[in-house]
């Protein structure tokens, strides 16, 4: 099977239900968004423990499913639904979880701290930008929940990730 198919040289790409619009179709900065996220979140967990490693892969696997209802939005109907309220559920369980291990947050913090605290902040920020994309199109509640508490859990697992490495939060020191 050849991995190129010649049917994106005119400028379009297909949807699920054999549907085709332009790249530069909106609904494929969702598609994209979701994509590079995913793609953060595979870097983050190469350098992972195997708790967090596992988490991040399960993570990634909701997300392709995501991708792929967000590729259906012109078909009718629908019959690929990605995340349920369970996966939402799962995410909250474990940042609570996680909290519980972490000083309270009392100030805004600054990313960054060790390189996979790093890579979590990075991730929770192309996060946003794949909720926010996702936003612009008609999509059910539970996945936008998914995406909004993904990116709680990213932020929560790069802290946790600096507790656990004995590195303090940086904390925002605003210009007076």
């Amino acid at each position: 099977m050849k991995i190129y198919t010649r049917t994106g040289d005119d400028g379009t790409t297909g949807l699920l239900g054999n549907e085709r619009r332009a790249k530069t179709d909106p609904i494929f900065d969702a598609i994209g968004a979701v994509d590079v996220l995913n793609a953060h979140l595979g870097l983050a967990a190469s350098i992972a423990t195997e708790e967090l490693h596992k988490q991040l892969q399960e993570i990634q696997s909701r997300l392709f499913d995501l991708g792929a209802e967000l590729a259906q939005i012109g078909a009718t109907p629908r019959t690929i639904v990605s995340v349920q309220e369970a996966d939402v559920a799962i995410l909250e369980s474990q940042i609570d979880a996680a909290t519980a291990e972490l000083a309270p947050l009392r100030n805004f913090i600054l990313p960054g701290g060790t390189e996979l605290a790093a890579r979590l902040h990075v991730a929770r920020t192309v996060c946003r930008r794949a909720e926010r994309a996702a936003l612009a199109h008609e999509n059910r509640p539970e996945l936008l929940r998914f995406l909004n508490r993904l990116s709680d859990w990213l932020f929560v697992m790069a802290r946790l990730a600096n507790h656990r490495a004995d590195r303090p939060d940086h904390i925002w020191q605003p210009r007076t």
